[in-house]
Formats: structure tokens, C-alpha cells, sequence
């Protein structure tokens, strides 16, 4: 079982910038991406960031790209999201996910995705 523990969430005006961490435990061997996920309410779940933990390449959407920055630390089995210039519209709950199996994209949710709890994002205007 791999554990998630999310932090660095909190309240940012327009403009400001946030930190996020994610700190994989347990059975962490065989980790082959780490992403983060968001979901406002009314929303679905979207995929913001993932990185590949061997490689340390990353994937992100194109609309979040010169904004959301991740990165890892595989040493301390950390995953990191680094959020820039974060408007109202970014306002949500963020949510760690890991996975052993890359054969499917890693922004796409499978049965084999593990969650942390998550760790809030709100920006005010």
C-alpha cells in the first residue's frame, strides 16, 4: 500500500504562489509517476501535473503550463507542485495520486491510483 500526505495547500490572493508537497510512504517501490489532481466544486477532477519518477519527465496541460511547475525529490520520495500567479478560477481541493503502472497516461485515473486526502487551494480576488 503506498500512503500520500499532501501539504503546503492554504489562502493566497490573485497573483500570489503556493507550494504543494507530496510525501509517498509505505510501499513505495515500483512508483512510476506521481501527479496532481484538483477538483473544484461543481467540477470534475482534473489532472494538472504528473511526473515520471524515473526519468523525472513531466506532463502538463498546455493551459496550466506556464503557470504549475512539478517536480520531485526521489530521495525523500516528495513530489512537489509549484503554483504561480494563481487567479480565483484555481480555487480548489488538490489531490496527490501515484501509480505503479505507466502503460495508461498518468493524468488518467485508473483503479490502480492511489490517493492522499488532499490539501486546499484558495485564492481570492
Amino acid at each position: 500500500q503506498v500512503h500520500l500526505v499532501e501539504s503546503g495547500g492554504g489562502s493566497v490572493q490573485a497573483g500570489g504562489s503556493l507550494r504543494l508537497s507530496c510525501v509517498a510512504s509505505g510501499d513505495t517501490n515500483g512508483i512510476k509517476c506521481m501527479s496532481w489532481f484538483r477538483q473544484a466544486p461543481g467540477k470534475e477532477r482534473e489532472g494538472v501535473a504528473t511526473i515520471y519518477t524515473r526519468g523525472g519527465g513531466t506532463t502538463v496541460p498546455g493551459y496550466l503550463e506556464d503557470r504549475f511547475t512539478i517536480s520531485q525529490d526521489r530521495d525523500k520520495n516528495t513530489a512537489y507542485l509549484q503554483l504561480n500567479s494563481l487567479t480565483p478560477e484555481d480555487s480548489a481541493m488538490y489531490t496527490c495520486a501515484a501509480r505503479k503502472d505507466a502503460s495508461v497516461g498518468c493524468l488518467v485515473i485508473t483503479k490502480d491510483t492511489y490517493w492522499g486526502q488532499g490539501t486546499q487551494v484558495t485564492v481570492s480576488s
